[in-house]
């Protein structure tokens, strides 16, 4: 059956920074732009007013509860929202609500997909039966090449039912061109960086699994050799309550001597203009990525990055050895190897401008070519457009 103006509601547990959070966002926009109707349940965050100025509605949720008789409840509270507000279809982006999403749409039988965004860990059967639940839908959107291997080798999806749909960038907010001197400047100083000091930009939740400790090592180890003058590394991102891991982090950072060449943040809402003032970017997980976001915005503003040989994260980049033949768009490197991590940041500075600049296009057009917002969207539509059938996508794309 067709429906002129489907209602879509997606669930997530919070709307703060991270990859299935901007995620809803976009998809949001599209939903909303295709002409249909965009709900997202939610304990809310911080871009619940952006999601409101896209034309999506925000309902209050707590879908961030992991106690088995609050989902319980939740699935029989879904169900309830289905019929009194009726929902067409329900996409699930995390997997304690994908549990509660399951019991409603069993209740009310319309259709539901899930989004597989990140490498779940897996350490025996209850943890596995746990994950599961992320490819029980109709149809599964996986974010990229390995997360579908992922989905495959773990729950023996079918392909029939998983759906690769690459996390993307907007390449009208990532545009070199459009950020101007006066936003890089207002970040400078605001993180206290003059003019003539390069930037090391670790834009990353700050979380041990973003190897931060690692990029200290090898910030340590520059220094020693001298070649960490007029350079500097950032982490900015979000904490989330990690005091602990923070305060371990500043500790190494005073025991390697590095008060003065590493800076903490914090969460930034300009991103744009933080890529446009690195002179590289870092993604150096120690843990699979079910994709890896940074990766891709930071080539869109020409920048180059160094990243981990681990999880999605070798997909977002043209790096020997994967790719001998090609011009590069930056380094691949073993996780939690700050030797290797050293050595590939000094490669960078060492970079002459002219040679910083064609790896910067060559990074723009990649991303161009693979990972954007629009596809994203698109691509999505597509799915619930082929599970509702409606016109989304049609709708979109005019």
């Amino acid at each position: 059956m067709a429906h002129a103006r489907p209602t879509i509601l997606q669930l997530i547990p919070h709307l703060d920074a991270g990859g299935a959070e901007m995620t809803t966002l976009e998809v949001t926009e599209a939903i909303v732009a295709g002409g249909g109707r965009a709900l997202v349940l939610s304990e809310g965050g911080r871009l619940e007013e952006r999601i409101i100025r896209l034309g999506g509605e925000i309902m209050r949720f707590p879908a961030a509860t992991k106690n088995p008789a609050r989902v319980i409840a939740n699935g029989y509270a879904l169900a309830r929202v289905i019929g009194a507000e009726g929902v067409n279809l329900i996409h699930a982006r995390s997997r304690a609500p994908a549990w509660s999403a399951l019991l409603a749409v069993r209740k009310t039988n319309i259709p539901f997909v899930t989004t597989y965004h990140g490498a779940y860990s897996e350490r025996g059967r209850i943890k596995n039966l746990y994950n599961s639940v992320m490819a029980r839908s109709d149809i599964v959107i996986a974010n990229s090449d390995y997360t579908a291997q992922s989905i495959r080798t773990r729950y023996g999806a079918p392909d029939n039912r998983i759906r690769i749909v690459y996390r993307g960038v907007d390449l009208t907010r990532f545009d070199p061109a459009t950020v101007s001197a006066e936003r890089i400047a207002g970040l400078r100083a605001k993180w206290q960086i003059p003019e003539d000091v390069r930037v090391i930009l670790h834009m990353a939740r700050v979380t041990p699994l973003k190897g931060q400790s690692v990029v200290i090592e090898a910030a340590r180890r520059l220094k020693v050799k001298g070649r960490l003058e007029k350079a500097v590394v950032v982490f900015a991102g979000d904490a989330q309550g990690r005091t602990g891991y923070v305060e371990a982090l500043q500790a190494q950072i005073a025991e390697g001597g590095l008060a003065q060449n590493i800076k903490l943040v914090g969460h930034v809402d300009d991103v744009p203009a933080a890529f446009a003032m690195a002179y590289v970017g870092l993604l150096v997980s120690t843990e699979p990525e079910g994709f890896g976001r940074s990766s891709v915005e930071a080539q869109a503003m020409r920048c180059p990055v160094i990243l981990t040989r681990i999880g999605a994260l070798p997909e977002t980049l043209i790096a020997e050895p994967l790719t001998p033949a090609a011009p590069s768009t930056g380094w691949l490197l073993p996780p939690g190897d700050a030797s290797a991590l050293a050595d590939a940041i000094d490669a960078a500075l060492a970079l002459t401008e002219a040679e910083r600049s064609a790896i910067g296009a060559r990074a723009r057009n990649f991303v161009t070519r693979r990972f954007t917002t629009r596809e994203l969207q698109r691509q999505t539509l597509a799915v619930y457009d082929e599970l509702v059938g409606s016109k989304l996508l049609a709708r979109f794309d005019a």
